[in-house]
C-alpha cells in the first residue's frame, strides 16, 4: 500500500437502532458530498473502547449511550486527503448501543470533521444512501437477519 501512515489506531462506533430506523451522522461540505457515518471515533491513550465510544457520542451526538455487545472488529484502509494521498490503518470495534428514550437527533459540542446533522434513517433504506464505509451497508443489512460474524477483516 503507497503512503500507508504508520500507525494502527483503534476506533469505536456506536449501532444505535430504534423502531426500525438507524442513527446516523450526516456528513456535507467537501467534494465527497452528502454521506453518512455511525457516530464514534479514534480511542485515546488510557481510554476503554467503553469510554472512548461515550466521549465521541457526546461529541457527536449530544448524549452518552449505553454500550450493549461487541458485534464486529474490522480492518479499514481509510483514504485521507492528503497531498500526496495517504492511508489510514484503523481497526474499527462495532458495538450495539442505545440512546436515552426521549434522545431526539442533534449534534454534540464537537461535531465531527464535516457533520452537519445527526438523523434517524429507515435500515430498510440503508442500503440505498452513501455510507461511510462504503460497505458497511450491506453488513448492516445482514445484521440485522442475524447472519453476521464478529471479526470481518478488511472493509472499503
Amino acid at each position: 500500500m503507497e503512503n500507508l501512515l504508520p500507525l494502527i489506531r483503534n476506533a469505536v462506533r456506536a449501532l444505535i437502532l430504534r423502531d426500525g430506523q438507524i442513527l446516523l451522522l450526516r456528513k456535507d461540505g467537501d467534494a465527497r458530498g452528502e454521506r453518512f457515518a455511525l457516530p464514534g471515533g479514534a480511542q485515546d491513550p488510557g481510554e476503554t473502547l467503553h469510554q472512548a465510544l461515550n466521549r465521541e457520542c457526546l461529541e457527536e451526538i449530544g448524549t452518552e449511550v449505553q454500550v450493549r455487545d461487541l458485534l464486529h472488529v474490522a480492518d479499514w484502509f481509510k483514504p485521507r486527503d492528503t497531498d500526496p494521498p495517504s492511508t489510514k490503518h484503523l481497526v474499527e470495534f462495532l458495538f450495539a448501543c442505545e440512546v436515552p428514550g426521549d434522545y431526539r437527533p442533534k449534534s454534540g459540542h464537537h461535531p465531527d470533521k464535516h457533520q452537519v446533522g445527526v438523523v434517524w434513517m429507515p435500515l430498510a433504506e440503508i442500503e440505498a444512501v452513501p455510507l461511510q464505509p462504503a460497505n458497511m451497508a450491506g453488513y448492516l443489512a445482514r445484521l440485522s437477519a442475524g447472519r453476521e460474524r464478529v471479526y470481518l477483516g478488511k472493509i472499503d
